[in-house]
């Protein structure tokens, strides 16, 4: 067997020096896959920092998304947004299916007809008698042959006189004396108007701008045409302000008279003062109503209006009421319902808490319709309100976290007022809705609109006391016509104006004679 070959000495270190540099060429190799490695691991570290921050801001698009596809649904009715600023397209209500009646009166149903005026407020009364039988044909008309049968049928008609304006000429002389030739120049009689227009006419142009909303050259267009007077557009606004000093002191007894009262309903709209943005305030009781216009719509507009009231105010959420004490507000359910409407419009469990909520609400308002009829006793409808109670709490919890951030957040609100949801369960004579002061400012809205706004100071309290006066009466059923020419009237002859106030009738043409014969016999 032949021996194995035994490499030589530089054999071996040539051998030694290839292993030497295979090793450095991998270390290097190996350095290189070492720093790329790093690079690739710093790079994924990037990406992976990079995929988080897109995933958060795609987690925030779609938030922001959402959110705007949800103030792009906003309208009347599930937000608080006016019906005025609905889109046309706007879906209504689904209407009631037809229950296959016809029109009108159903069988049975019992009719309305127009009540006759009593016989002593008839102006004029017109005898018909028949001419001629209509059996035989014999002649009627002599009245010596006339026998009435029962009593005749009653027919009235009403029509419009023409009216013209009355026009008194006072001429005032000059008389010389004959004892020392001083030329003595006679003044206008006490309770004669300094101005060119009678108190009738005054009250009825303020009633027309400041009540009914016409403007000065609609004003204008309609005395000439319908009285035959020619004013100008100056004149008008001289009567409007002569009238707003005239019922001035009404005015601020009943804006006291409100501040003393239990139970107020407040709310508040936009209005224009100088082209400025300005708010329109109203206080609602249950037979005064009163207006301000502020430049502010906080706490210090809302103070000016409340005064030191301490009775249940009845609002929707705006802060500027916050400083009231919690257990003596109510607040709106109108308002409340709007918002589930708009819960009940997201996705995931706002929709569920919504609604739920919107259900619960239903089954209040019918417990509340019965109460208000008198065919369920309060104490009953506490005591089921006490119930269902939690069941509103819990499900306000549960919105906190129903991941809508606008619907966690009101629910966070709804809870700091919570008690304030259910005065009208415990206070008699607290309604749940604030309706009451909504629709006292509609008139304010329509005014707004039309005449956008006001132009001055003496404007605005022109505008509020008029807006007072005219809601004030018609809660107590007196004539508001007849109040303003009285007031106007009154002023000519020193006299306060009658009162706001319940129980401060309009004085009669008698008294009012009396009174003016008193001042000047």
């Amino acid at each position: 067997m032949a021996r194995p070959q035994i490499p030589s000495q530089l054999e071996l270190l040539t051998r030694v020096h290839q292993l030497a540099n295979e090793n450095d060429w991998l270390r290097a190799q190996n350095k290189k896959l070492a720093d790329r490695v790093e690079r690739l691991l710093a790079e994924n570290l990037e990406l992976r920092e990079e995929n988080t921050q897109l995933k958060a801001t795609i987690k925030k698009l779609e938030a922001r998304v959402e959110d705007l596809e949800r103030r792009l649904g906003q309208n009347s009715q599930n937000s608080s947004k006016p019906p005025s600023s609905d889109p046309p397209d706007l879906p209504r209500p689904p209407k009631r299916k037809p229950s296959g009646r016809k029109p009108g009166g159903q069988p049975g149903h019992e009719g309305h007809q127009r009540a006759l005026v009593p016989p002593d407020k008839v102006d004029h009364t017109e005898h018909v008698w028949p001419e001629h039988c209509e059996n035989c044909n014999h002649d009627l008309s002599r009245e010596g042959t006339r026998v009435e049968v029962g009593e005749p049928v009653r027919h009235q008609v009403a029509e419009l006189p023409v009216v013209r304006a009355v026009v008194t000429e006072w001429q005032m002389h000059t008389q010389c004396c004959p004892k020392c030739d001083w030329a003595t120049a006679a003044g206008l009689p006490k309770g004669v108007p300094v101005s060119c227009f009678g108190p009738r006419l005054q009250a009825v142009t303020s009633l027309l701008s400041g009540v009914y909303r016409l403007s000065k050259r609609s004003l204008h267009d309609l005395l000439w045409n319908l009285f035959g007077v020619d004013i100008s557009l100056g004149s008008v606004i001289a009567c409007e302000q002569r009238t707003s000093t005239v019922i001035a002191p009404a005015v601020a007894e009943a804006h006291t008279y409100v501040q003393r009262q239990g139970i107020i309903n407040a709310d508040e709209t936009g209005w224009r003062q100088r082209r400025k943005r300005a708010w329109l305030w109203v206080a609602v009781t249950a037979q005064v109503t009163v207006f301000i216009i502020h430049a502010r719509r906080g706490a210090v507009a809302a103070q000016k209006l409340l005064g030191r009231f301490t009775g249940v105010l009845g609002t929707d959420r705006w802060c500027a009421y916050a400083g009231h004490l919690l257990r003596q507000r109510q607040i709106c359910w109108s308002h409340l319902r709007r918002h589930w409407e708009g819960f009940a419009q997201c996705k995931g469990d706002a929709e569920r808490i919504g609604q739920t909520l919107l259900d619960g609400t239903e089954q209040v308002f019918t417990w509340w319709h019965r109460v208000r009829d008198g065919t369920m006793a309060r104490s009953t409808f506490r005591a089921k309100i006490a119930e269902i109670r939690p069941g509103f709490q819990a499900l306000l919890q549960d919105g906190t976290t129903c991941g809508v951030p606008k619907v966690e957040a009101m629910c966070r609100e709804l809870i700091d007022v919570e008690p304030a949801m259910w005065t009208f369960a415990r206070v008699p004579g607290v309604e749940p809705t604030n309706n009451a002061s909504e629709r006292a400012l509609r008139r304010g809205v329509l005014m707004r609109k039309t005449s956008f706004g006001t132009h001055s100071e003496d404007g605005s309290r022109f505008v509020e006391r008029m807006l007072t006066v005219s809601a004030t009466l018609k809660q107590q059923g007196r004539n508001v016509v007849d109040y303003m020419t009285e007031a106007c009237e009154r002023a000519l002859w020193g006299l306060r104006p009658r009162s706001l106030l319940p129980g401060g009738h309009v004085m009669s043409g008698a008294a009012l004679s009396a009174a003016k014969a008193t001042l000047n016999p």
